[in-house]
């Protein structure tokens, strides 16, 4: 098996890896164990692949945690899951990698004491310069756009826009994304191949990666893997192969 971070264009890393971690519970299952741990183990996988990450010099990572859909999960596993933000908020990875922490989703929804936390954690990581690890906590796409038009509707309401003058630019705007670029990536683990409500407007041209691999067993090298399979593609955007060669 060849060393896939020895293969690594350094030119050619994608500015924005988005990641849909799954399989936790399955991987878990599967051990006999309590789903709680599998995601447990899954909070170990995400630190190692920020670092990876930050190492690489890729400048976002965005991370679906939490989708609007999982609150109907039974209520034990979405209390033990709400415990598991709580400690998984290491300070000390996100200042030694240099690290800043961004949430997008229906934080409101979120206990006090998990919000609480986040705050925190956003505030004291604020000034770092690295990679920027966005958390995709109580989100799902369709809320997100949802709540994008509703902006819109207020503006034009105001009278500062009109219907006809709505542009791409400002449904972006009003996007809880509209800090970082489009990901130039999207890595899901797990075995599934669907979005799952996650980053749907952002993800219009990304790079699609699925592996069966469950997000506990994702290690660096898998990491690495997906990151030199997305090098090896030609991203057209509309284009044709002889445009973009031409460019």
């Amino acid at each position: 098996m060849p060393n896939y971070k020895d293969l690594l264009n350094a030119e050619r890393i994608p500015r924005h890896v988005a990641i849909i971690m799954d399989g936790n519970g399955r991987w878990a299952k599967e051990r006999g164990m309590s789903r709680s741990l599998g995601h447990q183990q899954g909070v170990e996988t995400v630190h190692k692949i920020t670092e990876a990450a930050s190492q690489l010099g890729i400048k976002y990572l965005t991370l679906y945690a939490f989708s609007t859909e999982n609150w109907n999960r039974p209520t034990e596993e979405v209390e033990a899951l709400m415990s598991l933000i709580l400690t998984s908020l290491e300070e000390s990875l996100y200042m030694k990698n240099n690290v800043r922490l961004r949430i997008i989703g229906d934080t409101a929804r979120l206990p006090e004491t998990v919000r609480k936390s986040i705050e925190r954690c956003v505030d004291h990581t604020a000034k770092n310069t690295g990679l920027v690890q966005i958390i995709a906590l109580s989100y799902s796409s369709k809320w997100e756009i949802t709540n994008a038009v509703q902006q819109i509707c207020r503006r034009v309401e105001k009278g500062e826009l009109r219907p006809a003058d709505v542009t791409e630019d400002d449904i972006e705007a009003a996007l809880s994304t509209n800090f970082m670029p489009d990901p130039d990536l999207l890595i899901r683990t797990g075995g599934e191949q669907r979005l799952s409500n996650y980053l749907l407007w952002q993800c219009a041209y990304s790079e699609f990666y699925f592996c069966d691999t469950y997000w506990p067993d994702f290690d660096e090298e898998e990491f690495y893997k997906a990151i030199y399979d997305f090098q090896q593609r030609e991203r057209r955007y509309g284009k044709t192969s002889e445009q973009v060669s031409k460019a």
